[in-house]
């Protein structure tokens, strides 16, 4: 599908953590909102709502929250900086079912001083659930900030619980390769 980089398409459905927003360019998944977290996202001017363009996303979300799948298989392109998406694809190497505290993170990607830093890019993933950033906890196992807020962190780290490990890290996903500007 044809956009510019102001354009994106979107589509509302309902979950097991209540009501996302997908957002994407018609070829990637570019957001993933909360839309009864603290911080819903809001379809911006001259996006365009369409379904079509979500239909492995809604699959593959649907098969997650029922407890069939353990990892995503989609076009992602989420934008943000090097060291951000960086963090971000760490974050797919964490298993269904695993946690990791921030510092474990920053040391998976080589910055052990950075687990400040790692937290300001887990944060700012706009892709949750597909990017698990739930799975990153405090380094005393205590359960720590979320975009969705803590209760949807608590149901996603639940229905991934028990005898998760097999499923190993999400490695299928296909990344656009350069980071565009962030979607105003």
């Amino acid at each position: 599908m044809n956009t510019t980089p102001d354009m994106l398409y979107w589509h509302e459905i309902d979950s097991a953590v209540g009501r996302l927003l997908l957002a994407g360019d018609g070829d990637s998944l570019i957001h993933v909102g909360f839309q009864s977290g603290p911080r819903p996202l809001r379809p911006q001017s001259g996006w365009v709502a369409d379904p079509k363009p979500f239909r492995a996303a809604v699959r593959q979300l649907e098969e997650y929250f029922a407890g069939k799948r353990r990892r995503f298989d989609l076009r992602l392109a989420p934008r943000g900086t090097e060291f951000q998406r960086r963090v971000w694809r760490a974050l797919t190497e964490i298993p269904y079912g695993q946690t990791l505290s921030y510092g474990e993170l920053a040391r998976s990607i080589e910055k052990p001083r950075a687990s400040r830093a790692v937290g300001l890019a887990n944060g700012a993933n706009p892709l949750p659930i597909i990017v698990p950033c739930h799975r990153v906890i405090g380094a005393d196992g205590s359960l720590t900030g979320f975009g969705g807020g803590l209760p949807i962190k608590r149901k996603l780290l639940a229905l991934e619980g028990a005898g998760a490990q097999e499923a190993g890290p999400q490695r299928n996903f296909a990344w656009d390769a350069a980071p565009r500007p962030s979607a105003r």
